[in-house]
């Protein structure tokens, strides 16, 4: 996506040149990893020719690229996500009101105007309890045994408040779009919604490195029928946006800074519609490290992988009809952002009209090849 530099500025935290980011753009040759440290761009692409491989390397030193110039100089950027080579993995349930959100979707079967009732005898049966449990503990146990009870236990209570977290496959890679990008839900859904998270990024020794944010495409009537459709739910056509650029820690930016972020959410419609969230990761019901571990289990990612960490935005507030609360519609602007990470913004149409994804891991292989940058 071409960036007017004031554009690409402005999505920028406020920070952003005390602070070091990675990321890719296309200087009209093809990808090309990019690291901004102290407002100097410069392309790494000489130094590993894959935002995975120069994570991989190890401390990334500045003065081995190619420097571009001050950022705030260049005339416009063609942005493109910031991750290329990795696993792109998701923790699922991982806050209270998300969990709540899912077994409502499973027990109206995906139908919208069933779900006013059943969260109105979720709420009142569970009160703040599952805000509190522990997942794993022997209260979370009790309280799932007082559920099972009372016939109201669910696989998504299971995640959500048991030992083993949801951990499961977003998109392919290289499928992730980036900032400015069209972001796209299946044409035949008629009851989704966007999920702005925070996303760590790990090397492949499965250490985190830096963060950036997401949106987690959702489609709720999808995985409403039946969690054997997450696949269709999750993974389709443009239906993950990563950016706008990789925050790597250092000392002004840790995995702190993650475990009390705030994401804030705007999605302007073009029919007026306005509607305003915020995700406190300060709410999580697992560490962000805790996560980490349990999506490398006993795997290896060879080229690192990044791992969205969930969200506990799910709109209920109503857009057309009452009791039918929100869902997308073409065109919508969706707007994520927090202080430390900066700006990502996108615009919804169908997986169906958005561009296709065909830039595929061969065609990247032989991009790089015909560059010269595989030689090494």
């Amino acid at each position: 996506m071409l960036h007017q530099i004031d554009a690409l500025i402005a999505s920028l935290p406020a920070d952003w040149r005390e602070g070091r980011f990675l990321g890719r753009i296309d200087r009209g040759e093809g990808p090309c990893p990019v690291l901004v440290e102290r407002g100097e761009l410069i392309d790494m692409s000489r130094v590993a020719p894959t935002v995975a491989t120069l994570i991989d390397a190890g401390a990334i030193d500045p003065a081995q690229g190619e420097s571009l110039g001050d950022l705030a100089e260049q005339d416009a950027l063609t942005l493109l996500s910031p991750i290329d080579l990795q696993c792109v993995k998701a923790a699922g349930v991982t806050f209270a009101v998300s969990a709540l959100e899912r077994v409502i979707e499973e027990q109206a079967r995906g139908d919208y105007a069933a779900a006013a009732a059943v969260r109105e005898r979720l709420e009142a049966a569970l009160g703040g309890s599952i805000r509190s449990v522990v997942p794993g503990s022997p209260e979370a146990a009790s309280l799932k045994q007082a559920l099972i009870e009372g016939g109201m236990w669910s696989q998504y209570l299971e995640v959500a408040i048991g030992p083993d977290a949801e951990i499961f496959t977003k998109s392919p890679v290289l499928s992730t779009v980036g900032d400015g990008a069209e972001i796209g839900v299946r044409s035949d859904s008629t009851w989704n919604n966007p999920e702005p998270e925070v996303v760590l990024v790990a090397d492949a020794r499965a250490h985190a490195v830096g963060a950036t944010l997401g949106n987690d495409v959702n489609l709720r009537d999808f995985e409403g029928r039946s969690a054997l459709l997450l696949g269709k739910a999750k993974d389709n056509n443009a239906s993950c946006s990563l950016g706008p650029l990789i925050r790597l820690f250092d000392d002004g930016f840790t995995m702190d800074d993650v475990r009390s972020s705030q994401v804030s959410l705007r999605i302007e419609g073009t029919d007026g519609y306005v509607l305003n969230g915020a995700s406190s990761m300060s709410e999580i019901s697992r560490d962000p490290q805790e996560l980490l571990a349990q999506a490398v289990s006993e795997h290896h990612y060879p080229d690192g992988f990044v791992l969205f960490l969930g969200t506990l935005f799910a709109p209920t507030q109503d857009r057309d009809e009452p009791g039918r609360g929100f869902t997308h519609k073409t065109g919508d602007v969706v707007t994520i952002s927090n202080p430390r990470l900066g700006t990502l913004t996108n615009t919804v149409t169908t997986s169906k009209a958005a561009p296709a994804w065909s830039f595929g891991i061969g065609d990247l292989m032989r991009n790089l090849s015909t560059r010269g940058l595989l030689s090494a």
